[in-house]
């Protein structure tokens, strides 16, 4: 008898598994939630709910709002799972609200383990799946909650050994608290993207490996002073995945190739522009410096993308490092600055396009790709991922071969700088570091066939220092002082062109978000949340939120009444007005059906 139970209960506990991993594949036809970062794995960020629409869109007000008590940076994007928002806070407390009433369910309040934050007190998100929350950390932990009562299930310290031996990974695949001082020996690395969860697997990248003047929390000082030299060495960027039940390390992908990271010492881009680089003297360095690989950056600051047909996963990374003393690492220091896609459930490397070689100018590809389809001149699907890039461009690749199909039209402006060495005197460059296109997630409606990028134009100064030794070091800081705005921009993937642009007092800082019913919601800086035609990019709607809007914004219904969810939070690195709500909008019940 007892058998046939413990048989009941585990053939039970299967197919609720098996349940939600379906859930998961096709979480962008769930409309009533929002149960993955970019609702569904294409990170598409589109909904076809319609209830709210231009005829009732000045009727859109608040239902509800929560304050998290928590001042900082405030990017999350909530996740909605059967009428329950799940939302994350500075310094990574998660919360858990009732996503009609906003009323509070429960709250997890994270201490921190150390007191220095190399990259900023901010989170990105939660991943769900199988009665769990996933999140990564700012003070390098990789944390697991049951979704229902925000327990703790998992602690696990996110940390490499550093050899850069595959065999040494063994000693890190399981973790337990009678390990923990070993843990704690080996080097921790800080997050900030929402995980992803696919087939058992909880995907997790590191970032801030390239930021090398920042002991403390860099968010107390100004953004500027992620551009200088210092202390920091840098580290070594990785994708890991791990088991989603008992949160075992199954594989681990770094950014940096151990073998071959110099690649071709490519005097221009894939798409034949020039790189200012000094290729002679690169080579010269190549044997001194030959294990520059080992700190060299590629971190990873947004959730993949995921193709379960082909079984590829698709991220973008950040530049090397040191990127102020770029004659330390000689070579196009594969793969950074790369759009990558890796075998789901092996983490084998299956193709990667690097976007800038030997990048000097901070050119990440940090927002998250976005996977679409469209018929080629013959009439045939074609599967294909696209890639903001912070250069100013939109990339679009064929997603299994990683082929270049195009590049857009420059959605900032490019001067003539772009791709210039740094001087003595220095030199502006636009886009630059602070500009093109961030973390902030792309939009892609099924309706228009476009893709929604937000953006920014913020020119960038380079100019150089000398270092201890006597040797030119690269320093960049953001001309906060200077011209410095905003786009939203509406592109045609099938020929690159630019349908319609709008332009923001300040930069976008936020992400795209668009519905069946022809609107397009983004954030500004100013504290806005507006909304758009999708179509004709004209401002339809906006709503004074007090605070930047420096986060996406979700949609989801609850009996059947819409809603519209975003923080207001402001950012700290680039003093936007800081806050600590997220709204939840509706429209007035009696309206709902107007």
């Amino acid at each position: 008898m007892i058998n046939r139970v413990l048989l009941c209960l585990g053939l039970l506990l299967t197919v609720n598994v098996a349940a939600e991993e379906q859930r998961l594949a096709h979480a962008g036809e769930d409309q009533e939630n929002w149960i993955t970062y970019g609702h569904g794995h294409a990170n598409q960020r589109f909904s076809a709910l319609e209830q709210i629409n231009p005829g009732n869109l000045a009727s859109l007000t608040p239902a509800w709002i929560y304050q998290t008590g928590i001042i900082g940076t405030f990017p999350t994007n909530p996740l909605v799972v059967d009428g329950v928002m799940y939302l994350t806070t500075p310094y990574n407390h998660v919360v858990a609200l009732d996503a009609a009433s906003g009323a509070e369910q429960w709250r997890y309040e994270h201490v921190l383990s150390q007191k220095k934050l190399c990259c900023g007190s901010h989170n990105r998100g939660l991943a769900w799946g199988y009665g769990r929350l996933y999140m990564v950390t700012a003070d390098a932990r990789f944390i697991a909650l049951d979704a229902a009562t925000g327990a703790l299930v998992w602690d696990i310290p996110m940390v490499d050994p550093g050899s850069a031996e595959p065999g040494d990974l063994d000693s890190i695949r399981h973790f337990s608290e009678q390990r923990r001082a070993d843990f704690d020996r080996m080097t921790r690395f800080s997050g900030n993207m929402a995980p992803a969860v696919y087939d058992g697997k909880v995907f997790v990248g590191v970032s801030g490996t390239g930021y090398s003047a920042v002991l403390g929390d860099a968010e107390s000082a100004t953004a500027s002073v992620l551009g200088r030299p210092g202390v920091r060495p840098g580290l070594r960027a990785f994708l890991s995945a791990y088991d989603a039940h008992d949160g075992s390390l199954l594989w681990r992908w770094y950014s940096t190739a151990a073998s071959g990271w110099e690649g071709e010492f490519s005097p221009t881009t894939s798409f034949n522009d020039k790189l200012d680089r000094d290729i002679t003297a690169e080579r010269a360095h190549a044997d001194k410096y030959r294990d520059a690989w080992r700190g060299g950056g590629g971190s990873i600051y947004s959730s993949p993308s995921i193709d379960h047909d082909l079984g590829l996963i698709y991220f973008g990374t950040g530049n090397a490092s040191p990127g102020y003393a770029d004659y330390k690492r000689p070579g196009d220091n594969l793969y950074t600055s790369s759009l990558i896609a890796l075998d789901v459930n092996s983490g084998a490397l299956r193709w990667y396009h690097q976007l800038v070689p030997h990048d000097i100018w901070g050119y990440d590809v940090a927002a998250p790709p976005l996977l679409f389809e469209f018929k080629d001149t013959n009439d045939k699907p074609v599967k294909a991922v696209a890639a903001a890039s912070k250069s100013g461009w939109l990339y679009i690749f064929d997603r299994k071969t990683g082929k270049p199909l195009r590049r857009s039209e420059a959605f900032v402006p490019q001067n003539d700088l772009m791709f210039q060495r740094p001087t003595a005197q220095g030199v502006v460059i636009a886009p630059g570091a602070g500009g093109g296109a961030n973390w902030p997630p792309s939009a892609y409606s099924p309706e228009t066939g476009w893709i929604y990028v937000p953006a920014t134009h913020n020119p960038t100064r380079y100019h150089l220092e000398q270092d201890e030794q006597g040797r030119p070091v690269s320093v960049l800081s953001f001309l906060n002082d200077g011209e410095r705005w905003g786009t939203v921009s509406a592109i045609n993937p099938l020929d690159g062109k630019i349908v319609w642009q709008e332009k923001t007092d300040l930069p976008v800082i936020s992400g795209a978000l668009a519905t069946a019913s022809g609107l397009l919601f983004h954030g500004q800086s100013n504290g806005d949340f507006v909304a758009r035609d999708a179509a004709t990019g004209k401002l339809l709607w906006r709503f004074a939120t007090g605070a930047g809007v420096n986060a996406p914004a979700i949609t989801y219904a609850v009996n059947g009444r819409q809603y519209v969810a975003v923080a207001a939070g402001g950012h700290s690195l680039f003093k936007y007005p800081l806050g600590n709500a997220v709204i939840g909008f509706a429209l007035p019940e009696k309206s709902q059906t107007d």
